[in-house]
């Protein structure tokens, strides 16, 4: 009895041990975990106008994020979040900017600058305007398979599977189908995360339009000009094949977790990796490359009111995307990589934008051929991906049209474009392809249009 009691004691010993050891290994990853959390409430119940226990049931509610206990400060437009009390972390909210996630040296009491916005209604109907859309029916469309197949999309009662949120399908600009989830409406504003990548990319499209830059010159990188990285030019960022180093990965403090959730200017994450490949060798997703793009974006204005303004004065506020807040760094830049949130129409409107070819009623925001751009297959990406869009020319959804093009983003976030069809399908939720037969649901969308 006591050899067993002596051999209980060593095991419990050891399990204190491995537990001490894990919690060592694991404590600075609370870091981004009640960072990803705080940041997230924040967001979701100053922007999205939801509230803590729908934001915790909802979109917090996945491990490891799910460990961690938030606070909402109403009045003063806050939320902290910390796990067990460790590693607390606080985001702020601020009209125009949306929320950051902020480190003890911010100044909170300090003035700030927010975009200036256009938010005239207007006498048309929707997409072009603020009535509702003329009723139209097409004898093109199946609406009894293309709403069984947008239905199939979202889970049965009980299920917890698909979490879709959200699917709107336009044909021909004419909602022809749009269904939520419980608790979310056609007024509810949503995270695109890196959907947002495609709309930052648009701004090169239209400073290109407008003759103000050239992406195939060199990047504008003064700590790139004493090596081979002075090579890498603004298209091969947006093609995100310029061959430097880059960690994407979430489950794990990386590049791209440390930039989101722990640096104060996201835009120059990038900037110090070295060169590992060539320009055109090698393709590599990285969230560093759009958040340097939006530094470089900044970088074509003589004042930062200017670099605020201008997309929502060029294309956001044109189309009338009113819903949309790109949100900001501590250092007040765009994170361009993840943080755009709108309503689903307005997310529609986007890509209605590219399936007409930047021509919106009449206006021409961006040239056409800048969709030729985005849609030509960056090198080595086995035609998955374009200029800051993911393309389906390799087959990646293999019963899905060849010339459909996508805004992605974490969690399932998607706007499809189908120009053979005239077809934009837009889908939010809480998971992607690991939850969602894309392939199919595409199949089916597309084969209700003749």
């Amino acid at each position: 009895m006591k050899g067993f009691k002596k051999k209980l004691g060593v095991v419990f010993i050891g399990l204190i041990g491995v537990f001490v050891v894990a919690a060592f290994w694991n404590y600075p990853k609370l870091t981004i975990l009640t960072g990803y959390s705080a940041k997230n409430m924040a967001s979701s119940v100053f922007i999205g106008n939801r509230s803590v226990e729908f934001t915790d049931i909802n979109d917090n509610n996945f491990a490891p994020v799910n460990l961690a206990d938030d606070e909402v400060l109403t009045t003063e437009k806050s939320a902290i979040a910390s796990v067990f009390g460790l590693k607390e972390r606080k985001a702020i909210y601020r009209e125009g900017l949306g929320s950051v996630l902020i480190d003890d040296d911010f100044d909170e009491t300090a003035p700030y600058l927010v975009p200036n916005r256009s938010k005239n209604a207007t006498n048309l109907s929707f997409p072009y305007g603020d009535l509702p859309q003329k009723d139209t029916i097409f004898d093109t469309v199946d609406y009894h398979k293309i709403d069984t197949t947008v239905t199939s999309i979202f889970d049965k009662e009980g299920e917890s599977i698909k979490k879709t949120r959200a699917v709107l399908v336009i044909h021909k600009d004419q909602i022809i189908a749009e269904k939520y989830a419980d608790g979310l409406d056609q007024n509810s504003i949503l995270l695109g995360w890196s959907m947002t990548k495609s709309v930052l990319a648009t701004n090169y499209g239209v400073l290109q339009k407008q003759g103000k830059i050239d992406i195939n010159e060199k990047a504008p990188i003064k700590e790139w000009q004493r090596d081979e990285r002075r090579e890498i030019t603004i298209h091969n960022l947006l093609q995100m094949n310029c061959g430097l180093a880059w960690d994407e990965d979430y489950g794990s403090i990386s590049d791209a977790t440390t930039m989101l959730y722990i640096d104060e200017d996201m835009t120059i994450a990038q900037i110090d990796k070295e060169a590992i490949y060539k320009p055109n060798e090698y393709w590599y997703y990285s969230s560093g490359v759009t958040n340097l793009l939006s530094g470089i974006l900044r970088k074509q204005f003589d004042t930062y009111q200017e670099y605020l303004d201008f997309p929502y004065r060029e294309f956001i506020d044109k189309i009338g995307m009113r819903s949309m807040l790109i949100e900001t760094d501590m250092a007040g830049n765009y994170v361009g990589s993840s943080y755009a949130w709108a309503t689903v129409r307005d997310w529609a409107k986007f890509g209605l934008l590219y399936l007409r070819k930047g021509n919106w009623n009449g206006e021409q925001i961006f040239n056409a051929d800048w969709v030729d751009y985005v849609t030509t297959p960056s090198p080595t990406s086995e035609g998955d991906y374009g200029g800051h869009f993911w393309l389906n020319a390799g087959g990646f959804y293999p019963d899905a049209p060849r010339d459909m093009y996508s805004a992605n983003g974490f969690q399932g976030q998607r706007v499809f474009i189908i120009p053979s069809k005239d077809l934009v399908i837009v889908r939010f939720g809480l998971i992607g392809d690991a939850g969602v037969d894309f392939n199919t649901f595409l199949k089916e969308i597309v084969a209700s249009v003749k």
